[in-house]
């Protein structure tokens, strides 16, 4: 359901979603400044209000931050296919220019680079050494899109997440903490 509200001197538009299963009230906003409220059904119209008020510097400060960014947008079912065909070799350019980039500081192999019309992952790396990415990463801000490529880059020196992999992770990027949580945002998991 849309919403909109006054903070401070600006009114900001939000969704509200309801479910059952959160407990009080959530809020988040994603590329291009997409503001969504998350409560439980039981929450009344007016706490929302209150509780987005009380946040209100928080809200227009990420509202402000992730509206530099474009809005992602997921596919429709019926043009899956279609979105995936657009935007694969966007994606393989991509990878494969920034896997070449990353690789001069780690000097791993890899056998075979793949992009992938996946519905839950961005990217994952295998035994055999191949990695694969979600063609959606093409849409991605460019420091999340690095994320992932380095995420399954360092895979291939370490096949799980221990203190090893993340240390690996952060010679290229230090702030990958806070780069997986504003991924996880976007719904989809690494491998």
């Amino acid at each position: 359901m849309e919403k909109t509200i006054e903070l401070g001197n600006a009114r900001v538009g939000y969704t509200l979603r309801t479910n059952r299963r959160t407990r009080g009230i959530r809020l988040s906003v994603a590329s291009g400044g997409v503001f969504t409220v998350t409560a439980s059904p039981r929450v009344r119209q007016s706490a929302i209000e209150v509780f987005i008020l009380e946040k209100s510097a928080w809200v227009l400060d990420k509202i402000r931050y992730f509206s530099k960014f474009p809005k992602i947008t997921p596919a429709k079912r019926v043009n899956r296919k279609k979105h995936f065909a657009e935007h694969k070799e966007k994606a393989r350019m991509l990878v494969t220019e920034r896997l070449a980039h990353f690789n001069e500081h780690y000097s791993l192999t890899w056998n075979r680079v793949a992009i992938r019309n996946q519905r839950s992952r961005w990217g994952s790396c295998s035994r055999k050494k191949n990695l694969n990415f979600n063609y959606r990463i093409a849409l991605l801000p460019p420091h999340l899109a690095d994320y992932i490529i380095v995420h399954e880059l360092c895979h291939l020196a370490q096949l799980n997440h221990s203190l090893k992999f993340w240390s690996l992770v952060a010679e290229s990027l230090p702030h990958h903490y806070a780069l997986r949580k504003e991924l996880r945002r976007q719904g989809m998991h690494l491998g």
